[in-house]
């Protein structure tokens, strides 16, 4: 499926990052489009808990596999492939949008790695931010827009819920409840299955097996609600592969890792 990026790459979907300046970009704006031609070959995309509820209603939320695991929303089960989007990025399906596309191209970012005070960047790569004729205007007589407040509150909102989500790994992970996930699907007529592994799930086993004390503190922190939004989300990564095997996105062969 996906692992965890090294800790100096840059996100999923950014070329490159600059920080928001009213000197250097005091008259750029803002303009929404209606394609994403970035998000069309993203077959897994990270989700915060905040989203469990609702985008374990569309897709299947698993976990990446290395030492700092993230849960990852799945829009395809092979690389490059989006289900829910056309060749431009245009969504094909009323679904979910996960936070993580809604913030491109700005996020949250420390201009040194030793500050501790996050700056608004956006990767200037990007065709929704410039000095475009239409838009929305990115500061006002030198300071930050009512639109760029918006945005910089949108992007601390998903930092605060990041951290909730860490809090969230490393409880699953100090209860050792993640294992090697692995799906095998054999669709009708194929003379093999199809064998998906390269993400992390929870152990159904492990977590029956817990004792008392730490299940009604799951219960409590809400994190066992969580757990079961992931699992009962698995369900779905049949319909994944139904999708893809509608638009002719399915190898021939055995398919090696998600």
């Amino acid at each position: 499926m996906a692992s965890a990026p090294p800790a100096n790459a840059l996100p999923l979907f950014y070329k490159d990052l600059q920080p928001l300046s009213s000197t250097s970009h005091g008259e750029f704006k803002a303009r929404r489009i209606n394609s994403a031609p970035f998000f069309a070959a993203a077959h897994a995309v990270p989700v915060t808990i905040d989203e469990f509820a609702v985008a374990q209603r569309d897709f299947p939320i698993v976990f990446s596999v290395g030492d700092n695991p993230v849960p990852l929303a799945l829009m395809g089960l092979n690389e490059g492939v989006n289900t829910f989007v056309d060749e431009e990025g245009v969504l094909t399906s009323d679904v979910y949008v996960p936070a993580y596309v809604r913030r491109y191209p700005f996020m949250l970012a420390r201009l040194r790695p030793d500050a501790d005070e996050l700056s608004l960047c956006f990767d200037p790569s990007a065709d929704a931010v410039g000095a475009y004729d239409d838009g929305d205007p990115l500061f006002e007589e030198g300071k930050p827009s009512e639109h760029t407040q918006a945005i910089l509150t949108f992007c601390e909102q998903f930092e605060t819920a990041g951290q909730r989500t860490a809090a969230f790994m490393k409880e699953l992970g100090d209860l050792k409840l993640l294992i090697d996930g692995e799906v095998s699907i054999q669709p009708e007529g194929a003379t093999q299955p199809y064998v998906y592994r390269g993400f992390q799930m929870v152990d159904e086993n492990k977590l029956r097996d817990i004792r008392g004390d730490q299940a009604r503190k799951m219960i409590q922190s809400g994190l066992m609600a969580l757990v079961y939004a992931h699992l009962f989300s698995l369900s779905l990564i049949r319909d994944v592969f139904g999708r893809q095997m509608a638009q002719g996105k399915v190898p021939p062969a055995i398919a090696p890792v998600l």
